[in-house]
């Protein structure tokens, strides 16, 4: 069982007296029989009562492990990936799993992603050779269903039955499923109903992917269901009740800013409680900020706004990771911050399968602290706002259902020139010629008008990086660049959200929470054309309304917002953003170090930045492409250039040793790689000659092939 160990300094006695509370108010039973005046004097407020279906979640979804193996056993030999298409609570859990608990099953690719630069990077996909999960709680999300339309349509082009490559994970009788059956898809889960999407990592929205990965759904189902009985215990020895006790009372004494530190083996446990936390606390006026992969910085030089959790390794693990030289740093980290005056929270984990565990304290202790901060954690009353902008913002051009909207126009005209700085003005804008002879702006005007936005932020605030653009490895290492510079500039905390995808995480928060916000909107063209099948509209018009649309939103509650136009090649605008932000003189900071220990490289190959992909160095760097980006490729012998070495965009793909890699520049070698089926693949190719795709080889294409992968 996991081990919690808070450290409150002059914070111990708020949170041992709100315990002392919950156990007068008795208010572990009250939470298992579902008592929603926990949260409210009224029990009749929506999405209450009936959202707290979770708590069953480790009793009833062991029901699910015999259609889970016959799914998985079902998959024929040919299928070679897996791609989850969802948006937050339905796609978080799933590759948090799969990066925590590698299997043997099919690699997981998530895109969550609506840039048309990033969905045409996936070209590499082959739809014939993969399973697609569709998963939305409502059955009606815009990106959700567009991504689907795009990939059906993809498969239908190369396959007879598109309908056996999908698999729809959704609530009983939600558009999706009736779209499930009317197409014919592989199978059609249905969630409870009464289990919110953030909630939701131990439902069939986490179990489904999981299971097809290879993970050990039933030892993670038990390992919750110990974590349940624990959960029951009178509130002093109650790890969820501790955890909501101490996030409560710090974030009501001005710790709200919870900062988090995980061992490499955890490393991918943030992203997903990032959502729960910002989505279930970020409303009327409060909220705690969780903060993910920021770059470091001396202990003393944090604000008495943090509280900083640990996830550490801790019995066997950590004695292995000594003896083979991997020590994890996280622990000698939390001492400093501790000694600092910081707040700190260890969470010691032995075992992978411990994830089930983790994640409901986490769901338990984040309900108890809405409980302590007075909101109703469940519902998101704020994110509305923003997708009814949207929906305007598509008003001339088609909603994003496909229909139109009876709206005035928006889109670009609707951002003035006070809004926006353009930090790539010798670009094109999209629909209109290139000018012939570009007029710089004045660069001065520029850093002073980056300098007035940052005035006024004080280092209790925090400064929310919003990216609407494609992802890559290079973006990935600017943009931590600029978290590092508005860092050292402002002394403000620093967090990084990439659109569309956070809107469905820390919007809520963003909108709803404290007034101690300030957001840097980037967007790019987003200039491809990619139109969406059966719609009216193109991604790009999709992911710009959705920044529009936000922006306007946070005009609306008054939040301090700018937009910047960036883009161009090998990251221009994010280099020039990074120059204006900076803070000039010797106290610049520095780039952002990595954000966990690398791993063992194969010959050649390094780690790269935040450890979430490899890339090659030396000698086998390949061409630069026509976009500016540099693309990687594998070589093998004689000097050949693998075909399936492969350039992947936001979209994240987990192999099975859990192992992410994302990004334009990034790549993974298939021949000779971790994967079989990949290997497989090549190994066809070499026999066949054909490295356009595997449909149609004969069992003895097959035979040869697997000889040959054994001669290797």
């Amino acid at each position: 069982m996991i081990e919690i160990d808070l450290s409150a300094g002059a914070h111990t006695e708020g949170v041992e007296r709100r315990l002392r509370e919950w156990a007068a108010e008795d208010a572990v039973a009250r939470l298992w029989r579902r008592d929603p005046t926990l949260w409210s004097a009224d029990p009749d407020t929506p999405e209450l009562a009936d959202r707290l279906g979770w708590l069953d979640l480790p009793e009833t979804s062991p029901a699910a492990l015999g259609p889970l193996e016959e799914l998985r056993a079902d998959v024929p030999f040919w299928f070679t990936d897996l791609v989850l298409l969802g948006m937050g609570g339905s796609s978080l859990a799933p590759e948090v799993i799969a990066r925590t608990m590698p299997g043997e099953g099919l690699p997981l690719t998530l895109v969550d992603t609506t840039h048309p630069g990033a969905l045409r990077d996936l070209e590499w996909l082959r739809p014939a050779n993969t399973i697609f999960v569709v998963s939305s709680k409502s059955g009606t999300t815009v990106e959700t269903l567009s991504l689907f339309r795009h990939f059906w349509s993809r498969t239908a082009e190369v396959v007879e039955d598109p309908g056996a490559h999908f698999i729809a994970v959704t609530d009983p009788g939600s558009p999706l499923a009736e779209l499930g059956r009317e197409r014919g898809f592989r199978a059609v889960f249905e969630a409870p109903s009464e289990v919110g999407g953030r909630f939701s990592a131990l439902s069939p929205f986490g179990l489904v992917p999981a299971a097809l990965t290879g993970a050990d759904v039933a030892a993670l189902l038990a390992e919750a269901t110990e974590a349940a009985d624990s959960s029951k215990d009178e509130a002093h020895h109650n790890p969820g009740f501790l955890l909501g006790a101490a996030l409560g009372e710090l974030a009501l004494a001005g710790r709200d800013k919870v900062t988090f530190l995980a061992a490499s083996d955890w490393e991918a446990f943030p992203d997903w409680a990032e959502q729960l936390l910002a989505e279930s606390t970020g409303k009327e006026g409060r909220g705690i900020v969780p903060v993910v992969a920021e770059p470091s910085r001396p202990p003393d030089e944090y604000g008495e706004d943090r509280v900083f959790v640990g996830l550490l390794l801790g019995g066997d693990a950590a004695r292995e990771a000594e003896q083979w030289g991997e020590a994890d740093e996280t622990p000698g980290l939390l001492d400093a911050l501790e000694a600092a005056g910081h707040p700190t929270l260890r969470i010691r984990l032995e075992r992978p399968e411990e994830l089930g565990a983790l994640f409901f304290v986490w769901e338990v202790g984040v309900a108890m602290a809405g409980a302590a901060l007075g909101i109703h954690p469940f519902n998101q009353p704020d994110v509305q706002l923003a997708k009814r902008l949207a929906r305007r913002a598509m008003a001339g051009e088609g909603a994003p259902d496909g229909s139109a909207v009876d709206a005035e126009p928006a889109e670009d005209a609707q951002v003035s020139d006070a809004d926006e700085i353009d930090l790539v003005w010798e670009l094109p804008q999209f629909g209109h010629a290139p000018p012939r002879t570009p007029v710089p702006p004045d660069l001065d005007a520029i850093r002073e008008r980056m300098g007035d936005f940052l005035a006024g932020v004080t280092p209790t605030d925090y400064i929310a990086v919003q990216a609407f653009l494609p992802g890559g490895e290079e973006e990935e290492g600017l943009l931590g660049t600029l978290r590092a510079a508005l860092a050292g500039t402002t002394g403000a905390t620093t967090t990084l959200g990439h659109g569309p995808r956070f809107l469905h995480s820390t919007g809520q928060l963003h909108k709803g929470g404290a007034d101690n916000g300030v957001f840097l909107q980037l967007v790019d063209d987003a200039g491809e054309h990619l139109h969406v099948p059966e719609t009216e509209f193109s991604f790009r018009q999709l992911i710009r309304a959705q920044a529009l649309g936000d922006l306007e939103a946070l005009g609306q509650c008054e939040r301090r917002a700018l937009r910047v136009r960036v883009g161009g090649p090998e990251g221009l605008g994010l280099r020039r953003l990074d120059s204006s932000g900076r803070r000039s003189g010797p106290g610049a900071p520095a780039a952002p170090g990595p954000r966990r220990r690398p791993r063992k490289a194969e010959t050649g190959w390094r780690s790269g930045p935040l450890g979430r992909r490899l890339i090659p160095t030396g000698p086998k760097e390949g061409p630069r492409d026509v976009s500016g980006h540099q693309r990687q490729r594998g070589v093998g012998e004689g000097g050949a250039c693998c075909p399936y070495a492969r350039i992947f965009p936001l979209a994240r793909r987990v192999d099975r040793k859990g192992r992410v890699r994302h990004g334009k520049g990034s790549i993974e070698r298939a021949h000779g790689g971790p994967l079989p089926g990949l290997r497989l693949r090549r190994a066809i190719h070499d026999v066949t000659g054909d490295d356009s795709r595997v449909n149609g080889v004969t069992y003895r294409h097959v035979r040869d092939a697997s000889a040959t992968m054994q001669r290797q």
